[in-house]
Order: C-alpha cells, then sequence, then structure tokens
C-alpha cells in the first residue's frame, strides 16, 4: 500500500511561496532535480489542485522537446506527463495527460487510491495539503529546505495543525537546501 506524500520546497521560515506566487527564489539545480526525479519516477501517482495542475500543464507537457532545458527538466516532463493525475477540482472540466477530475477530498476515495495504486501518492499545492491536513490524509512530508528566508508568503502548515513526526531521513545538496522527510509517528 502507497503513502500519501508532501512533496514540496520550503524558506527556512516555512513559506512555500512568496507574495504573488513567487517562487524565484527555489534553488533548483540539475543536482536537485535530479533527486526529485529519482523519487517521483517511483510513486505511483499525483494528487494536484487545480492551481498546481494549470501549472504543470503550462511547461511539463513539452519541456522535453526543448533541448536547451537540463537533462534533469526534460526527464521530468516524461515521468510528468505518463503518470496519473488526480486533480482536486470543482471548476476544471477537460483534462490531458492521464489526469483524473476529482470534485472534492473523499477520505475513503483516498485509502481506495493507496492500496489500488502501486506507489506513493505525491501530494503537491498548499491549499490542497491543507485539506489533505485536515483529514488526517498524510503519511510522509518530503520537504527541501532552502537556505533563504523570505518573511512572508504561503505558509505549508495551516494556523493550529499538530501533528507528531519521525525523522525518516536528511540529506544536504550542494546548493545548500536540505531534503528533510518525515513520517506520521
Amino acid at each position: 500500500m502507497g503513502k500519501v506524500v508532501v512533496m514540496l520546497s520550503l524558506s527556512l521560515d516555512g513559506f512555500m511561496e512568496g507574495p504573488d506566487r513567487d517562487i524565484s527564489w527555489h534553488l533548483v539545480d540539475d543536482e536537485l532535480h535530479t533527486d526529485f526525479n529519482e523519487y517521483l519516477r517511483t510513486v505511483g501517482a499525483f494528487l494536484e489542485g487545480r492551481v498546481t495542475y494549470e501549472l504543470m500543464a503550462g511547461f511539463w507537457p513539452t519541456a522535453d522537446e526543448d533541448p536547451s532545458n537540463p537533462t534533469p527538466v526534460r526527464e521530468f516532463a516524461g515521468i510528468w506527463r505518463e503518470k496519473p493525475k488526480y486533480v482536486f477540482s470543482k471548476s476544471l472540466d477537460t483534462t490531458e495527460w492521464n489526469t483524473t477530475v476529482l470534485r472534492e477530498v473523499v477520505p475513503e476515495q483516498i485509502a481506495r487510491l493507496k492500496a489500488e495504486v502501486d506507489g506513493d501518492l505525491s501530494l503537491g499545492g498548499a491549499d490542497l495539503a491543507a485539506t489533505f491536513m485536515r483529514l488526517d490524509l498524510i503519511d510522509e512530508y518530503r520537504l527541501y529546505i532552502h537556505p533563504v528566508v523570505i518573511g512572508a508568503g504561503k505558509p505549508l502548515f495551516p494556523r493550529g495543525y499538530r501533528v507528531s513526526l519521525q525523522v525518516a531521513e536528511t540529506r544536504s545538496f550542494g546548493n545548500g537546501v536540505v531534503l528533510l522527510r518525515y513520517r506520521r509517528v
């Protein structure tokens, strides 16, 4: 049975994006992107909110066709395109690239997906993650902490959220980013 895994980049002060959706401070180089790819190659499906899906769909379907993109970027294009995606949206009606639209986060449906999908379910997007936190559906956090303090933005963890976690892995990258992987106790 797979796990629901939140995989996000965060500033040192806990923000996943700055004001106006700014992520220019993300330090994703070839080493870090290769690490993303190694893990994401093993997942069974992506769970995304509408905003995350639309951002992804705006770039990744053809990113491997541009020879100026670095190798890890081109590799991820194929990973994203081929993996099943479940997008949670009340407004999205049509999708492409192996995508299913789900209207609500239903715990029983997530349990079924965990049992049916071969591999982890990679959860992206702070709003969707907050819903999964509220419903107690997250099994693991895979957080890439970037060595920058941005002071404001969208935090990953909603105010008042509390959960006990156990360290599963830590790793440092050459660009100063640190992977902190935690499992639920």
